[in-house]
C-alpha cells in the first residue's frame, strides 16, 4: 500500500461512513453503507465510474443512451412501433439488472416515454415497464433544458425561448425606463 496511497484513501472514501443531524441538544447519527457521497471534490469522480458501467452495457445496435449527472435518456430505433417496445423492454431489462447488482433504482414515477415518429397511421402508444409498473407516455418532454415533441419538431421551445426572452427583455427595458418630473 506504500506505493499506492489512494486505493486507502478510495477504501476509507467508501467505508465507515456516517451522516448525522445536530440541533441545540440533540445529534443523530447513522451508518451510511449506500449510494454515492455527495458534497466532495471527489464524489463526481466516483459517480462517473459507477454510471460508465451502466453506459458500457452490451445494448443492441438500435439503442444510444445518453446520460448527463444522474438523468438518462435511452433512445430506440426500429421499423415499427411494436418493434421499439419490444427493443426497449428488453434493454430495460438490463438496466434493471444493472440497478439491482449496484444497488441503484430508477424512480418510475419521474420516468418517461416520448414515442417519437412521424408516422400517420401506426398506432401512437408503446408500453414500457421499469420496476414492473408501466411508464407514462408524454407527447412532449424537456430533457436538458429543451422541449422535445413527438413529432421531432421544436416549433414549442421555440415558443418557450422567445417568451422568456420578450420576459427578460420587458424587464430590463421596464427597469432602465427614468421617471424624470416635468416642471
Amino acid at each position: 500500500m506504500h506505493g499506492q496511497p489512494h486505493i486507502g484513501f478510495t477504501k476509507n472514501y467508501f467505508t465507515e461512513r456516517t451522516a448525522f443531524i445536530a440541533t441545540n441538544s440533540v445529534r443523530i447519527e447513522t451508518a451510511v453503507n449506500k449510494v454515492c457521497p455527495q458534497g466532495s471534490w471527489c464524489g463526481p469522480g466516483y459517480w462517473n465510474i459507477q454510471y460508465n458501467s451502466l453506459l458500457n452495457l452490451n445494448y443492441a445496435k438500435w439503442t444510444k443512451t445518453i446520460a448527463y449527472a444522474d438523468d438518462l435518456l435511452i433512445a430506440v430505433r426500429a421499423a415499427t412501433i411494436a418493434e421499439v417496445g419490444n427493443y426497449t423492454n428488453m434493454e430495460m431489462t438490463k438496466i434493471i439488472k444493472w440497478s439491482k447488482e449496484n444497488k441503484l433504482l430508477f424512480n418510475d414515477q419521474k420516468s418517461k416515454v416520448l414515442l417519437i415518429s412521424r408516422r400517420r397511421k401506426e398506432r401512437k402508444t408503446i408500453d414500457l415497464f421499469l420496476n414492473n409498473n408501466r411508464l407514462e407516455q408524454v407527447d412532449k418532454l424537456k430533457y436538458l433544458g429543451i422541449i422535445i415533441d413527438s413529432k421531432f419538431k421544436f416549433n414549442e421551445h421555440i415558443q418557450y425561448i422567445t417568451d422568456k426572452c420578450s420576459k427578460l427583455t420587458f424587464r430590463r427595458l421596464m427597469s432602465t425606463i427614468v421617471d424624470v418630473p416635468h416642471s
